[in-house]
């Protein structure tokens, strides 16, 4: 064999050789890379079965319809009825006869899609501090919540028909401004029926603004007003008789009703609250102490002082209003969502999406005995000679529920988002819990028109009866 024959040879042997080797570094970098693809695969699959069982427990917890567009991929097992459907059963409407004995703040945040009852932007009756949505808030599950009571069903809010019954009437809201937070929810449901938005306006040509003693919106096509009046305390807060002691600033006047009350209690519907500032912070941490006659109390308890005042609002209400023209309500207080602190130390609510069904956890004690002290004050007025005509908008627990609807970051509007340390979880963002409140309100209201009509159809009727002997 020739030397160029044998050179031939060797030169078609060699990359053959090469190839297998390049073939065997290529098995030891492509089998780790098998391994770890398998292993990403694995841990993928686990990951979603998490994730797939978590979700169908949020979705029966929530009460989440597994025909809901937005949750239809959890495929949730409806097979077997729960409490809840047997009881929805058994619900009868909230304004019929057969209603009468429901307590309508028993009940459970649903998961509803035909909610909100309105859009932010569609309403220009808001203070930027409430309109999440438009400032940064990207989710709005929180806007998709409807309350269901267990053994009845609330009418749905009907802004026509509230318009009408208030045709040539007051509706007065008076307290702090998560009473205010209350009214801006009932003008922009009860604007929603109004075609012609220029037809509803303040009357003095007040802006709204957070720092506005007091605002009055006419809807002009009814006649009727829908009006705020900052009251804090519901007891004035003034300066100190004299020689007293330099470290009262102000005091709050327990057994005098605020002084701007002459201007609404002649309103047709009245809804009062109160709570948010009855705190060391808001009082005697400022210098506020607390005043019966021309005495100041330096040894009274923020507590002892809120049921002082609580009896003076009660009296104020059985002796100044007219019953029989002036329904009147009186909203509970509304927990605050802190966590890690308050409001002055960076206790945050931020990232909160989902209510807290079932348990109110994150609500501090000191709401649970606030509650109780009302409960105390107004028990006394509740049989007897001394019975008050006032209903009592019971909020408080079911709120207590939904750490979700707060503005957290995204209460400054076009000057926001607020730093992290500095989150509001008081207010509420709009659409939102306070939206709710006003739809119990309005039920309430109903039923009570629908009694006043049936008593005024019986007393007719009995005068118009002629008895033959």
């Amino acid at each position: 064999m020739s030397k160029n024959t044998q050179a031939e040879e060797n030169g078609g042997e060699k990359p053959i050789s090469e190839a297998l080797k390049r073939f065997k570094k290529s098995r030891l970098v492509f089998e780790p890379s098998l391994g770890v693809l398998g292993f990403f695969l694995v841990g993928l699959c686990l990951v979603w079965s998490f994730f797939y069982f978590d979700y169908r427990t949020v979705g029966k917890s929530y009460n989440l319809s597994d025909k809901s567009e937005r949750f239809v991929w959890l495929n949730l097992d409806n097979n077997n009825k729960n409490e809840s459907d047997v009881i929805s059963s058994n619900r009868v409407g909230f304004l019929e006869e057969s209603g009468d004995g429901c307590d309508v703040f028993d009940g459970d945040w649903v998961w509803d899609e035909s909610y909100p009852l309105y859009q932010s932007k569609d309403c220009s009756f808001l203070d930027e501090g409430f309109r999440c949505s438009e400032f940064g808030r990207s989710d709005l599950f929180y806007t998709q919540w409807r309350w269901q009571p267990r053994h009845c069903d609330l009418p749905r809010f009907d802004a026509r028909l509230m318009l009408e019954k208030l045709r040539d009437k007051r509706l007065v809201f008076v307290g702090d401004s998560i009473g205010r937070n209350q009214w801006e929810s009932l003008l922009c449901l009860l604007s929603s029926a109004v075609k012609n938005e220029s037809s509803v306006y303040e009357i003095n040509g007040s802006p709204i603004t957070k720092h506005t003693g007091y605002l009055v919106f006419r809807f002009k096509d009814y006649n009727c007003t829908v009006e705020y009046y900052r009251s804090p305390f519901l007891v004035p807060q003034t300066r100190p008789p004299a020689r007293s002691a330099n470290k009262v600033k102000t005091t709050l006047k327990l057994d005098t009703m605020d002084w701007t009350s002459r201007q609404w209690r002649d309103a047709d519907v009245l809804v009062l609250n109160t709570g948010h500032w009855w705190n060391y912070g808001k009082t005697i941490r400022t210098g506020c102490y607390f005043q019966e006659g021309e005495e100041v109390k330096l040894k009274m308890s923020v507590d002892d002082a809120y049921k002082r005042a609580m009896e003076t609002v009660m009296k104020w209400i059985q002796n100044e209003v007219d019953s029989d023209k002036t329904q009147v309500f009186f909203r509970t207080y509304a927990p605050v969502h802190f966590r890690g602190g308050d409001w002055r130390t960076g206790g945050t609510c931020h990232m909160e999406t989902l209510p807290e069904i079932g348990t109110t956890s994150l609500v501090s004690s000191e709401t649970w005995n606030q509650l109780k002290i009302l409960g105390d004050a107004l028990s006394h007025y509740s049989n007897g000679s001394e019975t008050i005509e006032m209903k009592v908008l019971n909020i408080t627990a079911m709120s207590a529920q939904r750490k979700d609807g707060h503005p957290s970051l995204y209460y400054l509007g076009s000057r926001g988002p607020a730093p992290l340390h500095r989150q509001d979880c008081s207010h509420w963002c709009l659409p939102g819990v306070p939206d709710t409140w006003n739809e119990l309100m309005y039920a309430l209201f109903m039923k009570q028109e629908a009694s006043s009509s049936h008593g005024r159809a019986r007393e007719a009727n009995s005068t118009g009866n002629v008895t033959m002997s």
